[in-house]
């Protein structure tokens, strides 16, 4: 039987098999728990995580609202830390997500701050 998780998994892995990230245009991975979401840019030629935001970081403890808009702000907050590194556009990994609601607002939220992809 096919669960939610191994179709997620399967989706994942046709994703990454496709894109990759460089330290010049980086991975920007999302990851989506039931309360927190979670955002990395990965350089995949070294292995390193460059930049990392989540919605559990002091700097955001104050964002007041539902998780979709705490996931605007976490994208912006990531953007932001990428440019302070040079960064300027990213390849994005949605990890077996839909595009939509979460996943839709932290991208959202990365272009508004900057980032290109």
């Amino acid at each position: 039987m096919i669960t939610k998780a191994n179709r997620r998994q399967n989706i994942r892995f046709r994703i990454r098999k496709k894109i990759s990230g460089t330290a010049q245009k980086p991975r920007l991975s999302v990851f989506r728990s039931n309360s927190e979401i979670y955002l990395q840019l990965i350089d995949d030629t070294t292995g390193t995580t460059l930049a990392s935001a989540s919605s559990r970081d002091k700097a955001l403890a104050g964002v007041t609202g539902n998780k979709t808009e705490k996931a605007k702000q976490v994208g912006a907050a990531l953007a932001a830390k990428a440019t302070a590194l040079g960064v300027t556009s990213c390849v994005f990994d949605r990890s077996g997500y839909l595009y939509h609601g979460r996943v839709k607002a932290t991208a959202d939220g990365a272009r508004e701050g900057g980032l290109q992809f």
